[in-house]
């Protein structure tokens, strides 16, 4: 009798453990879904302020379409000096690496 009292115990704890881990894994895929929620309104709160800096420099932003925008970006983004400035911005803010 005592092996099957030991074969019962053995049991609730493996189920216990089993448990824990479905409780793991089901934390961990909450933890991914915010940590997604977090990344993509990050993202769009981006998006939406660098739009609002573009639109504050055209003039009758209303009247250009997204056609006209993008030609004006190529061109100043294939600047020389554009591409230096941004060069530079991007070395000042590259992260250091232990």
């Amino acid at each position: 009798m005592p092996d099957t009292s030991k074969l019962e115990k053995l049991n609730r704890e493996l189920e216990k453990s089993e448990k824990k881990l479905r409780k793991a894994i089901n934390d961990e895929k909450a933890l991914q879904h915010q940590l997604k929620q977090l990344t993509r309104k990050e993202r769009t709160h981006r998006l939406c302020t660098r739009g609002g800096m573009l639109e504050s420099f055209l003039q009758e932003p209303e009247r250009l379409t997204d056609d006209d925008v993008m030609v004006l970006l190529k061109l100043i983004f294939h600047r020389q000096d554009t591409q230096e400035l941004l060069k530079k911005l991007l070395e000042r803010k590259k992260p250091e690496t232990p």
